[in-house]
């Protein structure tokens, strides 16, 4: 098989992935692709937005589409670590204590409303999303692999909400928002088949051991010296620049060229562009980067776009 009939085995499974996709929330071509992006790049995805614009749906639809076992936790002010986790329950018959798996234990874990949990039921997530483990009186229990978390959150202006933790915000490879469809879109859903519908007829455009083959993928995904100095400059900017509270982390910096080769797959290219780098950017700074004062225009695209038009391609 040469390169470029490779190439086109490997990008048909993620168009269509993408198409089924778009089918089911419309009008966010943008935001699908990244939510993709991110979970190839091994990350963990948050959707911040108000109630009722599809974050659920896309959720969903994501573990639907990539053949996964998918489990939703609803994030109340009562939940208690356990009930993510799960609990060790006794066992009389065998006079021991078995260990009962909670929702965390899927591959695809839906986090709806996170910040309306308190921040011990919130941590409860930590270990689990980045060790790929959870640990139950002194035991260790691996997750499903490929494992994700997909956590849904409203305004943190709205009532009953628990703002999220720096260390938790981390955890998120990307932060994305949908917002609201525009005109046409809103007619086609106000007319079309409910949404609930369509996803109990969704197939699989992949399974697991296709997308961990593409996530085995993306690392191989082309990296020049000047990409690698771009991303740096990046970085270095957030740092340096005196604009933000702290600059990204070493963490971050991974996160962003990851995403950035996971984009230049969906586009079924071997070699990653500056393009790439800032197609992702917003969605990798704006959780993790704060002024010292509230300013106009703290949103994905805002912050994103400052940064690059401040820090020249090299």
């Amino acid at each position: 098989m040469n390169d470029r009939t490779h190439e086109t085995s490997r990008r048909e499974p993620l168009q269509a992935t993408l198409a089924q996709l778009n089918r089911i929330v419309l009008g966010k071509e943008n935001e699908i692709r990244l939510a993709l992006t991110c979970l190839l790049a091994h990350g963990h995805l948050l959707i911040e937005d108000i109630p009722g614009v599809g974050k659920t749906t896309l959720a969903h639809a994501l573990a639907q589409t990539l053949g996964l076992t998918y489990q939703r936790i609803q994030f109340t002010s009562d939940l208690l670590p356990a009930d993510v986790i799960g609990v060790s329950i006794y066992d009389r018959s065998g006079n021991r204590f078995e260990f009962q798996h909670g929702p965390i234990f899927s591959q695809v874990v839906l986090a709806d409303e996170i910040n309306r949990a308190t921040p011990k039921a919130q941590s409860a997530l930590l270990e689990a999303m980045e060790e790929h483990q959870v640990t139950v009186d002194g035991k260790t229990w691996p997750l499903p692999e490929p494992f994700f978390v997909i956590a849904t959150q409203n305004p943190s202006e709205q009532v009953g909400t628990f703002p999220l933790p720096e260390s938790q915000l981390d955890r998120f490879l990307m932060r994305i928002e949908l917002g609201y469809p525009d005109a046409a879109h809103e007619r086609e859903l106000l007319q079309g088949e409910d949404r609930r519908s369509l996803l109990s007829g969704l197939g699989a455009t992949l399974n697991a051991e296709d997308l961990m083959r593409l996530q085995a993928q993306v690392l191989q995904i082309n990296v020049s010296p000047a990409l690698l100095d771009y991303v740096q400059a990046l970085t270095s900017y957030t740092r340096a620049s005196g604009r933000f509270m702290t600059g990204l982390s070493p963490r971050a910096t991974i996160g962003l060229l990851h995403a950035a080769q996971s984009w230049t797959l969906l586009d079924g290219r071997r070699n990653v562009l500056p393009e790439d780098v800032q197609a992702v950017l917003p969605g990798i700074v704006t959780h993790r980067l704060h002024t010292a004062e509230e300013q106009p225009g703290h949103t994905a695209a805002g912050v994103g776009q400052q940064i690059i038009e401040a820090v020249p391609i090299p």
